[in-house]
């Protein structure tokens, strides 16, 4: 077995939800085939099974011991066959399900965080939560049923050809009412898939209210609006309850089909085989053998309409999968391949990119250059204009223009630029689990290196804030800490991660006056020799700055120092002085 999650995922086929699932076909495709054949033996160990009891049966009426003791002998071996096999094809079932459950989580959520915000944009998030949660498992339970359908058709064409060859006219009647059987439910196929995308849609929305209640769960109670929420989500529910009502009614008579149609056919055939033996067309035993196919035959039958069942929740899951998959990020790889030599592309056809260490950014658009090893500030006219230089610089929307080291940073590969470069917004998220967790997510970091970014951050208050310090566990997106703290706490996971580039946006926005002078000196102090940019009005941070540059109408107008620049430029001056004053 194999161990999970999966390491190597391979990269999905999403032309449609038939091949994805092909796709998932082929990357366990021992699995199952190990279960088909398991599935097999299964099936037809149990098949094998009436028409033995059948010879025995002639043993005993011609009153002969070897023929008696022969088949009784097979019949045990059938037994021993069928309970092993049962356990090894069960084993096998559950291995398919979570093979192919657990490959389609992990193809989702490592695309949900490849593409960003704009998965979110384009799909809503309950959308994808129930893509994962709920669609994987459809796309399991297809996977845990094929071995066992395969050994529902083996039987079946096996037993056919037995029966055939005991009596032509119940052979026909086996042959040709069990593909009846399953087609009649074929007209109840449409009616479900219909009420399976209904009661799929209406989770889905119910998922999203539920998230972005709880996301707003603070603003709701500051204007008391948790009943009017409580009461959407309770209406929410109650569709979706009703969803699942109506796709159970369907479901239902299908089950109902199932068993009645089958019931009624085993009827009919025992009837026919009853009185061919009171003419003496076949023996007792052959009745005995048919009564037993025929019951035997509702497995396969019923095998055969679940499969119907769980394969079109499958293919609804599988276009949902496919949809997620499809959407594409921001920005897309380059996926130039890096040389050893430090290169990119072919040999020699851009210059040598260092991976350590401070970097010049050129920004063409606004003008901007960032001297390498220097803490570098910038001021805007327009909060508009600095974020989308922030975005720029760290190629989290299209760089064009954008150069780091002379090279193009839309033709580097991205994983080189989010390595080189990492940009960090002013409200960061932050995620359930320990704080060591929240700081230092791969576990890269000793202790000390997580708690000398706090001492930067001026956030060693929180260690004691939180009950066990860096062991201790932080609520979603934070919930328990306050502003101030959640924004010094995002700035010391970008410190930690001590990037040769770090680009700062607003770093201080949400704490007081004394604590942001102290980071702004600790910042200095921590980034020596290596890149920094900061995107701030604060004066307590620009005091501390090497260069800063002035940015009006999304270009850089003026470059000094921030005393020069408050003598000499009217619009900073104003800029910068409106925003101590608001402080």
């Amino acid at each position: 077995m194999r161990t999970l999650p999966h390491t190597h995922l391979g990269t999905p086929d999403t032309r449609s939800a038939g091949r994805f699932l092909l796709w998932l076909a082929a990357r366990q495709w021992t699995t199952l085939v190990n279960g088909m054949v398991l599935g097999c033996v299964w099936m037809l160990a149990q098949a094998l099974m009436p028409w033995a009891i059948g010879h025995a049966i002639d043993g005993i009426a011609a009153e002969n011991t070897t023929t008696i003791l022969t088949w009784t002998g097979v019949l045990l071996g059938l037994g021993l066959l069928v309970a092993v096999s049962a356990v090894l094809r069960h084993r096998a079932a559950v291995v398919n399900w979570l093979y192919s459950t657990f490959r389609t989580v992990q193809v989702i959520t490592g695309h949900s965080a490849h593409t960003g915000p704009a998965l979110g944009r384009t799909i809503p998030t309950g959308d994808v939560v129930a893509t994962a949660s709920s669609d994987s498992h459809h796309i399991g339970n297809a996977f845990e049923v094929t071995p066992r359908f395969a050994g529902a058709v083996a039987s079946y064409a096996v037993v056919s050809v037995i029966v055939l060859d005991m009596s032509v006219t119940l052979g026909l009647m086996v042959v040709l009412g069990v593909p009846v059987l399953v087609g009649s439910a074929a007209p109840l196929i449409g009616p479900l898939r219909r009420r399976q995308d209904e009661q799929r849609d209406s989770l889905g929305e119910l998922t999203s209210l539920g998230a972005d209640t709880v996301a707003g769960l603070r603003v709701l109670r500051g204007l008391g609006g948790e009943d009017v929420f409580a009461q959407r989500y309770t209406a929410r529910s109650q569709t979706v309850r009703l969803a699942g009502v109506r796709l159970a009614s369907v479901q239902s008579l299908l089950d109902a089909v199932l068993v009645a149609l089958p019931g009624l056919f085993l009827a009919a055939l025992i009837w026919v085989g009853a009185s061919m033996t009171m003419s003496g067309e076949i023996a007792p035993g052959t009745l005995v053998t048919l009564y037993g196919f025929a019951f035997f035959l509702l497995i396969p039958v019923y095998t055969t309409g679940e499969m119907v069942f769980v394969a079109t929740r499958a293919m609804i899951a599988a276009r949902r999968v496919v949809k997620v998959l499809a959407v594409e990020r921001d920005v897309p790889d380059s996926a130039t391949p890096e040389h050893d030599d430090g290169t990119t592309g072919p040999a020699g056809a851009i210059r040598p990119v260092e991976h350590d260490g401070p970097g010049e950014l050129l920004d063409d658009a606004s003008g901007l250059r960032v001297e390498p090893g220097r803490l570098s500030m910038v001021v805007a006219d327009s909060a508009a204009d600095a974020a989308a230089l922030a975005d720029r610089l760290g190629r989290m929307s299209p760089a064009t223009g954008v150069r780091l080291d002379g090279v193009a940073l839309d033709e580097l590969p991205l994983d080189t630029v989010r390595r080189r470069v990492v940009v960090s917004d002013p409200e960061p998220t932050l995620f359930t689990g320990p704080l060591r967790t929240g700081l230092d997510p791969y576990g890269q970091h000793d202790t000390r290196t997580l708690t000398d970014a706090l001492a930067v951050a001026a956030a060693a208050d929180i260690l004691d804030a939180i009950a066990e310090g860096l062991d201790g566990a932080l609520e979603e997106r934070g919930r328990s800490l306050s502003g101030g703290q959640r924004q010094r706490v995002g700035l010391a996971r970008a410190l930690v991660q001590d990037p040769g580039i770090l680009v700062l946006v607003e770093p201080t926005s949400a704490v007081d006056a004394h604590t942001e002078a102290t980071i702004a000196g600790n910042l200095r102090a921590a980034r020596a020799a290596r890149t920094t940019v900061v995107i701030t009005a604060s004066p307590l941070m620009l005091a501390q700055a090497d260069v800063v540059m002035w940015l009006a109408g999304g270009r850089v107008a003026a470059t000094g120092t921030h005393d020069e620049l408050l003598h000499t430029v009217t619009d900073y001056h104003r800029t910068v002085i409106r925003e101590e004053v608001e402080a």
